[in-house]
């Protein structure tokens, strides 16, 4: 398998948000350098999972399924490719953001890759 080659080097990463734990994001995001465009928070899954997961928007049911396109990140790590999500990271469990075409985060219902 292939190593990833991720958009940004760690080494540049500014602490932007208070340890919180990890997360989990997309490839389209820390490979492919995409913003976030849709995030959501869950039950954590341990105590150092913080909840949230970070998507493009755009991946599509086969590249849900492919586990290797997803990786466990600290929640600082998605905020240096994406500072956008900042605000949002105070959000209680079952909720959930999307970009709207002017580019901010608005808020909507929850729906997991589970609940598709």
């Amino acid at each position: 398998m292939a190593e990833k080659k991720f958009r940004k080097d760690a080494a540049t990463f500014k602490q932007l948000v208070e340890p919180m734990g990890g997360c989990i994001a997309s490839d389209r995001i820390t490979v492919d350098g995409m913003e976030v465009g849709y995030c959501y928070r869950e039950a954590s899954d341990d105590e150092y999972d913080s909840g949230w997961r970070f998507l493009a928007g755009d991946e599509d049911e086969a590249y849900m399924a492919n586990t290797r396109n997803f990786a466990f990140y600290d929640v600082n790590t998605v905020a240096n490719y994406d500072p956008d999500i900042t605000p949002l990271l105070e959000a209680p469990e079952g909720t959930a953001f999307a970009r709207d075409e002017s580019g901010r985060f608005i808020a909507e219902p929850l729906i997991t890759p589970d609940d598709e």
